[in-house]
């Protein structure tokens, strides 16, 4: 083989290297979401915060009660 040869050959052999990477980059950028998808995941990750203040604010609600029932029950069982 000649050196045109050899230096063709070589630079067949990045360039499929380079194609090869350049895909996976591109696999990778399309499992992205697209900007309308994070638009949606944004307003869900909204509603999902808002529901979790609904419910930290019932548990705690609840284990008020539940300590009140406790000191009922215990002056209960004293007397």
């Amino acid at each position: 083989m000649d050196e045109v040869a050899q230096a063709i050959n070589h630079f067949s052999m990045l360039m499929e290297d380079q194609n090869a990477k350049l895909d996976a980059v591109l696999e990778g950028i399309n499992s992205l979401p697209t900007r309308g998808e994070f638009k949606e995941l944004r307003q869900d990750v909204v509603e999902l915060k808002h529901d979790m203040q609904v419910v930290k604010a019932a548990v705690t609600a609840t284990n008020r009660d539940i300590a009140g029932l406790d000191r009922r029950v215990t002056g209960l069982e004293a007397a």
